[in-house]
């Protein structure tokens, strides 16, 4: 019952994040400035709120860490960052000009970003070593289970624009609820609480690369297949717009095409990867796999001219994606540099996710203008970006 449980409250959390950044944040911007300013626009509302995220990830997670309520170490901050991440994405759902979404989209990360690292953490709190693939993989389901749900509901309720915003909030809200009230918690003493200090406050935002080299390393190979999942996830919209020449009206039904390809894949590399890699006690191999055939599959849709090519090159990716997920979150679970700040490491890891959604639309103008404006050589980029990810796990050494 905790597994089920704990896997549909990681969905919900899942389902906050994905609806925006697969399709309503680039909608919501396209209805504003129009379609020749929208990438540019998007690159300022996603890349600033993921930068929010960096600081609110690690930050809630220590907090966490430090939290000796009655209710437990990580209930108060499911349930809080809830509440103040849907108060965002209302802000953004309502707004009349780019500041607005901006603020509001910051507000919304800061918040959802105190939910996902309470949720992390629930892995190492609750889970034995040895069974934190199959779980891991079971997680790894969550995301493309929850791109289908949320592209779904954006399809039903096009056109209903506070519709497409508010109705992935309700969904995930009402599943971490219910985790949240069922969770026994972990529960830190009131007298075993340690003041916090100046090095404590600056160390809440760091891992020593140089002590903890495997940490390190599985950073660098997160961040760099991450990159290439952030620029296939930004600009999606409007490589469908501008490469495949589809009409803004059918944008909401295509995306819902490619993410059900997508996320099927997913579905079953998640459940099989993980499973696999508890059996056979391994993890770089089959993180190195994975990777390359992301790589792949980022080759295969920087040439597509047509829909079902697309297709096909996001059902790969989904192949790679979910294996990779299913075992690198075990990985670092297996190399996290201690137990008692779990929440804080797991937040300086999600660096590793959050950064590139800052970097990617920062960068992609100027790779789109360097390519000639071809999308097909910002998807280049990023199979060469999945591929060195593949390569940056083998160095990790606490772990086969």
């Amino acid at each position: 019952m905790f597994v089920a449980l704990y896997t549909l409250s990681y969905l919900g959390t899942c389902l906050l994040f994905i609806a925006p950044l697969a399709v309503t944040l680039a909608l919501k911007v396209n209805d504003l400035v129009g379609q020749d300013a929208a990438p540019g626009r998007l690159a300022v509302v996603v890349g600033t709120g993921s930068v929010a995220s960096l600081f609110a990830n690690p930050l809630f997670g220590r907090l966490s860490d430090r939290t000796s309520s009655r209710w437990g170490m990580r209930r108060p901050w499911m349930v809080g960052g809830l509440l103040g991440g849907t108060v965002g994405i209302l802000i953004v759902a309502t707004a009349t000009n780019v500041a607005m979404v901006v603020m509001g989209w910051c507000i919304a990360q800061l918040f959802f970003n105190a939910v996902l690292a309470v949720h992390v953490a629930v892995l190492p709190d609750q889970v034995p070593s040895a069974q934190r693939g199959r779980v891991s993989g079971v997680l790894g389901v969550c995301l493309p289970v929850a791109s289908v749900g949320a592209t779904f509901v954006v399809k039903v309720f096009s056109g209903h624009q506070l519709a497409m915003f508010m109705l992935p909030c309700a969904i995930g809200g009402v599943l971490i609820v219910v985790f949240a009230a069922t969770l026994n918690d972990r529960h830190l003493p009131t007298d075993v609480t340690p003041r916090w200090t100046l090095r404590e406050v600056i160390s809440t935002f760091v891992v020593s690369p140089r002590r903890h080299p495997d940490f390190a390393w599985a950073f660098l190979s997160r961040f760099l297949l991450v990159m290439a999942y952030a620029f296939l996830t930004t600009y999606q919209v409007y490589f469908l717009l501008q490469r495949l020449h589809r009409d803004e009206a059918d944008i909401p039904n295509l995306v819902f095409q490619g993410t059900l390809a997508q996320s099927s894949a997913v579905v079953v590399a998640s459940l099989v990867g993980g499973r696999l890699s508890d059996r056979a006690g391994r993890r770089k191999v089959f993180v190195l796999a994975a990777a390359l055939v992301y790589a792949l599959a980022m080759v295969l849709l920087s040439v597509a001219t047509t829909f079902p090519a697309f297709l096909v090159a996001v059902a790969l990716s989904g192949l790679g994606f979910g294996l990779y997920f299913a075992v690198d979150l075990a990985l670092v679970a297996d190399v996290l540099p201690n137990p008692d700040d779990s929440a804080k490491d797991l937040g300086v890891f999600n660096y590793a996710g959050a950064l590139p959604f800052a970097l990617a639309p920062a960068v992609a103008p100027g790779i789109l203008s360097l390519g000639g404006g071809s999308y097909g050589f910002l998807y280049g980029v990023a199979a060469a970006c999945a591929a060195a990810g593949a390569f940056a796990v083998l160095p990790v050494r606490a772990v086969r």
